[in-house]
């Protein structure tokens, strides 16, 4: 689609809108000339302290326009939030009158829907935040009750809170095989198993650095999650060595909770989850994605939901106090009965915490590579549609969400939990509540301050972060310089 911005650059927040309402679409900026066939031209303007959009859309013969303004205030990373939403609901009104279509977020298209609830609930509490989001944000009574719950847990999870408290998260990069969906950075350990010993003795050299760091700022670990990856691709030995380093390094007298993703069946055994709970891991996660063999084989993994089902008997035998649980609605193969079958196993072995995503369509996922068979939107919508209420059937209830681009029908990933099984990294991570701490390959550090938050990324390949601890060097000192800036002497 041929796209022409006139008086702002927000290509961001076009693009999402774009995604969303066009997904076959992809925008080509320059200057709309007649005869283009589908085109957008989206117009700018502010003056007295408000913004206006207009998108004017046309496709293939039939033309729509579709106008908002919004007053401006507050910091300018909140005005540029606020131009964002402008441009979106421009955009959305436009293209509902051209398509004559009702997605179920509306308007919504960032990843964190329940930011505009919440900033809603502030300003004018539950009825009004429902009102707004119906009425000017066009999201589904289902989805509003969704993001005003997360919203909820997140004011809940943030009063808890202590300015010097962070969150620590240790990446380890290495899974049994790769996924047909993934695009995350992780390596197929039968392709890189020379490599895991001299990436942990370069992770233990970052947990030590970053500790001494964390000690000198007087800082606080409230959470600590180690993901990957597989983590539990691990050895036992290596998981302990591990583990141990961190203990030594950090202090984690004030941690809420630890949590190790164990997401692959094929690499879980006693051993391994004994040393996980000797060092005091609350909750392990236990991704199955799919209790369906046939969607299981479609999507790369090795082994069977029978494997599964045996992985979760020895986790309920180690004792652990929480334990979380994946599916992904939408996989290759998959149907509404298939997705229903395995989110009904999965509340009968009983997770008090499950997650469940939407697969999104990841550029450098199998999936695409391949042009894997996969159900449409509407069966999609079918699988969240049965999983709502029966999750809430069985006492549990939404407590995060996000969205991602490329997903399945622009839906969401939302994380349900059992009263008091909620994982808080998520909630902190998410709702952006504090600064992430990050270590090992593909780390992204989030610092969270009063007015801003900023971002440092490691070396994102296990072998460049071996070969290149100058990187993770500079972050730390970035980290440093926020929090001497954040809080002075």
């Amino acid at each position: 689609m041929k796209v022409q911005l006139i008086g702002h650059d927000e290509k961001y927040a076009l693009e999402q809108s774009l995604l969303t309402l066009f997904p076959d679409e992809r925008p080509l900026y320059g200057t709309v000339e007649p005869g283009d066939a589908r085109w957008a031209v989206v117009r700018m303007h502010e003056e007295n302290g408000s913004v206006c959009v207009t998108t004017e859309l046309g496709f293939d013969g039939t033309r729509a326009a579709g106008s908002h303004a919004c007053p401006l205030s507050g910091t300018e990373y909140e005005r540029e939030g606020q131009r964002r939403h402008c441009l979106g609901l421009s955009f959305f009104r436009a293209a509902s009158e051209l398509l004559d279509i009702h997605p179920a977020w509306g308007s919504l298209t960032g990843v964190r829907p329940t930011k505009v609830a919440l900033s809603l609930l502030r300003e004018g509490g539950r009825s009004y935040a429902e009102r707004e989001l119906a009425d000017t944000y066009f999201v589904t009574p289902e989805r509003i009750r969704l993001a005003i719950e997360c919203a909820d847990a997140g004011i809940k999870a943030a009063a808890a809170l202590e300015p010097k408290d962070i969150s620590l998260y240790v990446g380890i990069p290495f899974c049994p095989t790769r996924c047909a969906y993934c695009s995350f950075v992780a390596q197929s350990v039968e392709k890189s198993f020379a490599l895991v010993e001299p990436y942990l003795d370069a992770l233990c050299i970052e947990i030590a650095a970053a500790g001494q760091l964390v000690r000198d700022l007087g800082l606080n670990i409230r959470s600590f999650y180690m993901g990957g990856g597989t983590p539990t691709t691990l050895t036992a030995p290596q998981m302990d060595r591990l583990l141990t380093k961190l203990e030594e390094s950090f202090d984690f007298a004030g941690l809420a909770e630890l949590t190790v993703e164990a997401g692959r069946p094929d690499t879980i055994d006693p051993e391994k989850l004994a040393v996980l709970r000797a060092h005091g891991t609350t909750r392990v996660s236990i991704n199955p994605q799919t209790m369906e063999d046939r969607v299981l084989a479609a999507i790369g993994r090795r082994h069977k939901a029978d494997d599964i089902r045996r992985a979760m008997e020895q986790v309920r035998a180690a004792g652990f106090p929480h334990v979380n649980m994946d599916l992904i609605a939408g996989l290759p193969e998959d149907t509404p009965e298939g997705f229903a079958r395995s989110l009904d196993e999965v509340l009968a072995m009983g997770a008090d915490n499950v997650t469940v995503h939407t697969l999104s369509l990841k550029k450098g996922s199998r999936i695409m590579l391949e042009g894997s068979r996969l159900p449409g939107a509407e069966e999609v919508s079918a699988m969240l549609d049965y999983a709502n209420p029966a999750l809430r059937k069985h006492g549990f209830a939404p407590y995060y969400l996000y969205r991602q681009k490329y997903m399945s029908g622009s839906f969401e990933n939302v994380g349900w939990t059992k009263p008091g099984a909620e994982g808080l990294y998520n909630i902190y991570i998410m709702e952006e509540l504090h600064s992430i701490l990050s270590l090992g390959a593909g780390g992204s550090t989030k610092m969270v301050g009063v007015q801003d938050i900023s971002r440092a990324f490691n070396a994102k390949y296990p072998k460049e972060y071996i070969e290149r601890p100058e990187k993770w060097r500079a972050n730390l000192n970035a980290f440093a310089a926020f929090y001497c800036d954040l809080f002075p002497a």
